[in-house]
């Protein structure tokens, strides 16, 4: 690793009031990627070696990693390393629907339980999804979802706290968007109509970490569907989700059309 890399990822690392040590660990190492400190396809040193460089328990560099390999930062290959991707996720190009939408059907019911609902700066992963700069504040709404009983999957949504214009408002309004009990992509389509998009969903497996697994009620190592959302309005980012969907959710469908 570059001696640049090296300084850059020794500084102290400091957790925001209200966020976990390994979201501050994921945005210094996310920095460093974005900033070429960390090259395209790279390896990266080992969970020790970060650990002691950044002055922080090797669980916590193992679950700040995690989410760096889950939003497309990085790339594991069993039995060598960790390297850093060659491309850096793309934001692009189909829409969506609220998760409620995509994980209910007939005759089940959904629950939306609220984990938080903070303002919060935006880290690297989530400035360019929602269209800030980092460090720039932010919406998080973190819930649990809970069908028929059990909880089948984790959703965290971001979105600016930056005035926005929307549906038929003319003026930006500030997004103090009420919790009506639903999603937070729920809320926005109730309060403006369904005037988000374009937008894209990217589809990944991976492990749920001890965090998330003690809210979905599994083991550390078991396997989730990692669904990342990121949604546009008026051809600028605007909308950011990603949801860990247990296997006993089911099957999920993804619905297709012919082009002519």
């Amino acid at each position: 690793m570059h001696q640049d890399a090296v300084r850059f990822l020794s500084q102290p690392v400091k957790a925001q009031p209200g966020s976990p040590l390994r979201v501050a660990v994921y945005s210094r190492i996310a920095e460093a990627i974005r900033n070429s400190l960390l090259t395209p396809g790279s390896m990266l040193p080992t969970e020790t070696e970060l650990g002691a460089d950044m002055k922080v328990s090797r669980t916590v560099v193992r679950e700040a990693l995690m989410l760096l390999e889950e939003d497309g930062l990085i790339r594991a290959r069993r039995g060598v390393g960790r390297f850093v991707a060659d491309t850096l996720p793309r934001i692009g190009v189909e829409r969506i629907r609220p998760f409620e939408e995509v994980l209910g059907g007939p005759g089940q019911h959904l629950e939306i339980k609220r984990i938080q609902r903070e303002r919060e700066p935006a880290s690297e992963f989530v400035a360019p999804g929602v269209g800030v700069e980092p460090g720039a504040d932010c919406w998080l709404w973190e819930s649990v979802l809970i069908r028929d009983g059990e909880a089948i999957a984790h959703l965290q949504e971001n979105i600016s706290a930056l005035p926005v214009s929307l549906g038929s408002s003319s003026a930006p309004v500030p997004l103090e968007i009420d919790d009506d009990g639903g999603t937070l992509l729920a809320s926005l389509n109730n309060r403006f109509g369904r005037v988000l998009g374009p937008g894209e969903c990217q589809i990944s497996l991976s492990q749920v970490g001890p965090s998330r697994a003690k809210l979905l009620d599994l083991r550390p190592s078991d396997p989730v569907l990692v669904l990342t959302q990121y949604v546009r309005q008026g051809n600028r980012p605007f909308y950011l989700a990603k949801c860990l969907i247990a296997a006993r959710a089911g099957h999920l469908s993804v619905m297709q059309s012919i082009q002519s």
